[in-house]
C-alpha cells in the first residue's frame, strides 16, 4: 500500500480507470457475439449488428482501447463476413 498522498490517488484513479476500460471491453464483447449469432439469422439482422459493431469498435479506438490498426483489422474482418452473407 502506498504511503505518499498523490500515490493513494494514483491506486483510486487507476482502480476507477480500469473499470471504465473493462465497461468498454465487455460492451464491445457482446456486440461481437451478437453479430456472429445474427450471420445464421440473416442479412437484414446482420447489417444492423454490423453497424453496432464497427460504432463499438471505433469508440474502443477512441478510447484508447484498440489499437487503430487491429480495429481496422476486425472491422475489415466483420465486412468479410457480411459479403459471405450476400
Amino acid at each position: 500500500m502506498p504511503n505518499i498522498k498523490s500515490a493513494k490517488k494514483r491506486v483510486k484513479v487507476i482502480a476507477a480507470k480500469t473499470l471504465q476500460n473493462q465497461m468498454v471491453k465487455s460492451q464491445l464483447k457482446t456486440a461481437i457475439k451478437k453479430f456472429e449469432a445474427s450471420l445464421d439469422g440473416g442479412k437484414d439482422d446482420a447489417s444492423a449488428l454490423y453497424t453496432a459493431v464497427v460504432k463499438k469498435t471505433d469508440q474502443a479506438v477512441a478510447k484508447g482501447i484498440l489499437h487503430k490498426n487491429t480495429a481496422a483489422r476486425r472491422k475489415s474482418q466483420y465486412a468479410a463476413m457480411m459479403n459471405k452473407l450476400a
